[in-house]
């Protein structure tokens, strides 16, 4: 889950930026080569006395690379090398790795390893390094032959010059879309429906500059995306506009606040971050600091004597909150209860087929005692609690004070029935484990609905409106849903399937990590389970061999009050034997007897949200 859509044209698509993934443009490798070979210094300088050095480096007029070289060119003549020295020569060349040392003749095995060589040179270092070098000449100079050979075959283009006016005017896929970047014009029209974060986060910028939009996501700054881009390049701006664009281009989330060095980062902007699975289940709730992080964009910095809170509904209904209001009208209600991310554990799925979205491993999920007013007391304080008996289905909307560059919110909502419903327990929030809520996490408040998944808990909320029809919200419309596996992204249609509201039964191993080795004697499993819609988690069950043979786990302590909002954390010890190697299993079973699927193929889908098969840790048990 993240805030790109995924692309239209399939994995291959990069759905939180504009470019490519995993794909290798022509010639780049060749490219690759050469650069290397140009960053690499050079190799078998003249000494201080002007004189060349020895070794087969000697024999080479210059062998220092393009840079350093002189502009009148010295012919390089080529050694005469034995068999064994041409290999290594054609393996370093060809960016091998070296055979191994019992493979080379013995004297040759001896320079590696540091004797005297028979022309009295101790080591290996200056015959490699003459190899080296004068295999870096020869690759650069094919390089640069056949670099002049593209030139000379397609000279470059002269681009025309527009000012930013005439770029301006070219705002619609009617007209070209045109955008900036740089000094640099591009017509990215036959690009607009192809674009990852889809053709309207694109049109954004259309008539514009770039910068602004790209700040958002780091993504755009690597070099495949600029190489994309420059396939669209039809101009350069005029001397007189090539200045700064206007606008702030200003990171945007320079002004994201500290975090605690144990997340684990799956992104830094925005910052998307999950605990270490060692300390996610050391306690029952998790400490702030570590709670898991899922940003779509920058952190907004909040004053909170100035916060105000907008509840809306049909026929201008509603009420206008302060913070203070907000703490002071309604009474205090508080809840233990578990946010789970729908990505968590999507890496799993990416090693059955690659998704698009973060790669969370199993600490997307945390538990807190919120703290807030109950959703229901607010909505009927502002007289917006009688559309439950009228037909359709009504939503909750909820947008956030966090915007993307063109000022479009993060939004989300719920079915109006469980905004209302008292055994729901949905909450504006503005405590989290007994103290205010930390930035990254929603201050001054935000919505807290138990049970369901994490992406309706709007942070830094900012406006309720009570409305016959969804969010309208990409996050609402085209994310957070699942597919039959063989969806792909020329076939999904995002209208077809229904947002996630409940998640499913879930559970995962936190201790042993996988590929560890425990000592003989009795070993100690340990994991979370949760189930989505307040459905409790009844039993755990624990496999030592795969599943062929299972025994059932310890339950922890949970809150006593109300429905199973929280995860349960459980304990599982056997005796094992020393040098087994173990296949550990685990699986939930919830209320409603749902249990987990016992593989990840057949529930694998696109976006890889609603991953929930048996978790698996291969130990090995130490002699």
């Amino acid at each position: 889950m993240g805030r790109g859509q995924p692309g239209p044209t399939g994995d291959k698509r990069d759905r939180t930026g504009l470019g490519t993934t995993g794909t290798d443009r022509a010639g780049d490798n060749q490219d690759r080569v050469g650069d290397n070979w140009d960053r690499a210094g050079a190799v078998g300088k003249e000494n201080r006395s002007g004189e060349p050095g020895r070794g087969v480096a000697a024999a080479v007029p210059d062998c220092r690379f393009p840079r350093q070289r002189h502009r009148d060119r010295v012919p390089v003549p080529v050694p005469v090398l034995s068999r064994p020295a041409a290999m290594l020569l054609l393996r370093a060349v060809a960016g091998r790795r070296l055979p191994p040392l019992m493979q080379l003749p013995r004297r040759y095995s001896r320079l590696a390893a540091g004797s005297a060589a028979p022309g009295g040179h101790r080591g290996a270092a200056p015959v490699l390094a003459a190899l080296l070098g004068l295999g870096a000449v020869l690759a650069y100079g094919e390089r640069r032959r056949r670099t002049a050979q593209a030139a000379q075959a397609t000279p470059a283009p002269q681009y025309p010059r527009y000012t930013r006016a005439e770029v301006a005017q070219h705002r619609t896929p009617n007209d070209r879309v045109w955008v900036t970047y740089g000094t640099e014009v591009f017509d990215v029209t036959d690009f607009v429906e192809l674009h990852p974060g889809g053709p309207d986060k694109i049109l954004l910028a259309a008539g514009g500059a770039l910068e602004p939009f790209w700040a958002l996501y780091a993504v755009h700054s690597q070099p495949h995306v600029l190489e994309l881009l420059r396939d669209y390049k039809v101009g350069e701006l005029s001397p007189e506009d090539a200045a700064k664009p206007t606008g702030d281009t200003e990171d945007p989330f320079a002004g994201d606040p500290p975090r605690h060095p144990a997340l684990r980062v799956n992104s830094l902007k925005p910052f998307n971050a999950e605990p270490p699975p060692e300390l996610l289940t050391q306690s029952f709730l998790t400490p702030n600091e570590l709670f898991f992080t899922r940003n779509h964009l920058p952190v907004p910095s909040v004053e909170p004597g100035s916060y105000r809170l907008r509840v809306e509904g049909p026929g201008g209904r509603g009420l206008s909150l302060s913070l203070a209001e907000l703490r002071q009208r309604f009474p205090k209600h508080e809840v233990t209860a578990t946010l789970q991310c729908a990505g968590n554990r999507r890496s799993e799925m990416s090693r059955v087929r690659p998704v698009k979205g973060l790669a969370w491993d199993i600490g997307a999920i945390s538990t807190a005692r919120w703290g807030g007013a109950r959703l229901r007391d607010v909505l009927l304080a502002a007289g917006l609690g009688d559309k439950t008996g009228e037909d359709g289905e009504w939503h909750v909307c909820f947008e956030g004070l966090d915007v993307d560059a063109s000022g479009t919110p993060y939004g989300a909502s719920i079915p109006l029935k469980r905004a209302l419903s008292a055994d729901a327990e949905v909450l504006l929030a503005y405590e989290m484990n007994g103290q205010e809520l930390p930035r990254d996490h929603g201050f001054p408040v935000r919505v807290l609905v138990p049970g369901v998944v994490g992406a309706r808990s709007v942070k830094w909320l900012r406006s309720v409106v009570v409305s016959p029809s969804e969010s309208p919200s990409h996050w609402q419309q085209n994310d957070y849903k699942g597919f039959c596996p063989s969806v792909d992204w020329d076939s999904v249609d995002f209208s077809s399937a229904p947002a996630i509201q409940e998640l499913p039964v879930q559970s995962a191993i936190t201790e042993p990590r996988p590929g560890a080795a425990v000592p003989a004697g009795e070993i100690t499993v340990k994991g979370y389970a949760w189930s989505g819609g307040g459905r409790e988690v009844v039993r755990v069950d624990v496999s030592l061999d795969g599943g062929r043979s299972w025994r059932v786990a310890e339950l922890g302590p949970r809150p006593a009050r109300g429905r199973g909002w929280a995860w349960a954390l459980w304990e599982l010890r056997a005796p094992v034997a020393a040098g087994t190697r173990l296949d550990i299993v685990c699986k939930a079973v919830d209320s409603s007897y749902n249990v987990q699927p016992d593989s990840v193929a057949p529930i694998w889908n696109l976006r890889g949200v609603l991953s929930n098969a048996w978790h698996r840790v291969p130990v090995t048990v130490t002699r």
